[in-house]
């Protein structure tokens, strides 16, 4: 469960409780409506009889909770420049600062400063940022050199969480500055593959939102889908995982890295 602790800035008051909708509704993609088929298609198990080279993971929550921070932040942003919250806040789940600014083809601003304005808080706010249940024994328990974040977070930013929510910090890491065009552009998770060697076929890439998880499809990958800040079933066919602690990984040099049920 995630926890928000109050803002110790100055600023008008908003009710978390109108907030919290708001970011679901940006981590939730309805892709089915059949009952039945998102009960089968969400079983985690899907993921124990296939093998890996690599794994690839989204940072913000995929590794980590860093919701009531990046909140803060962007809500004291938005209200700035005169934007409505509840129209807002669902757009910048997931995407990287200056696609999010650009999008919103605001008259007069600078896109890049701006963008750095935002970085620049989101690196001095870092309270109550956590890791994902389990995350950290997980991380610890692959190959170094199998493993990869792809976030749409900027270098700093990303190694200032990793940090903050006590995760080892990757070997190999794409960031927003790596790619010119944010996801669902499956260019990040490419590179991904690319630095750890290994085709994108034959990697998982591990997400929460939905452009993170077309940007894993798009580049060829298996995905699961996080769903541990998550307030309700995400419904799609991919299998989805709700806390790390119910997993724990195998991995022989000549068949890659498999999943399986925590014993």
């Amino acid at each position: 469960m995630r926890q928000r602790r109050s803002c110790h800035l100055c600023l008008p008051v908003i009710p978390i409780q109108s907030l919290q909708p708001m970011a679901r509704a940006a981590r939730e993609a309805v892709i089915s409506n059949r009952p039945e088929e998102i009960a089968l298609h969400h079983a985690p198990d899907r993921l124990f009889d296939r093998s890996y080279d690599g794994f690839l993971f989204d940072m913000d929550g995929t590794l980590l909770n860093s919701i009531a921070a990046a909140e803060r932040v962007w809500s004291r942003w938005a209200l700035k420049h005169g934007l409505d919250l509840e129209t807002f806040l669902p757009t910048m789940h997931g995407k990287r600062g200056i696609d999010t600014i650009s999008a919103l083809n605001l008259p007069g601003i600078d896109v890049v400063k701006e963008a750095l304005e935002v970085e620049r808080g989101e690196i001095e706010d870092l309270e109550g940022i956590v890791p994902i249940p389990g995350a950290i024994d997980f991380l610890k328990s692959l190959p170094a050199e199998r493993w990869a974040i792809v976030t749409s977070a900027p270098s700093a930013l990303a190694r200032a969480r990793i940090g903050a929510a006590g995760l080892p910090q990757p070997l190999k890491i794409v960031t927003a500055e790596d790619v010119t065009i944010g996801k669902p552009d499956p260019a990040g998770y490419r590179l991904g593959a690319e630095r750890l060697g290994f085709n994108p076929s034959r990697c998982l890439v591990f997400e929460d939102v939905l452009a993170g998880v077309r940007a894993g499809e798009a580049a060829g990958a298996d995905v699961a889908v996080i769903t541990a800040t998550h307030a309700h079933p995400l419904e799609t066919f991919h299998p989805t995982i709700a806390s790390y602690e119910t997993l724990r990984v195998e991995f022989e040099a000549s068949l890659g890295l498999r999943i399986k049920a925590a014993e």
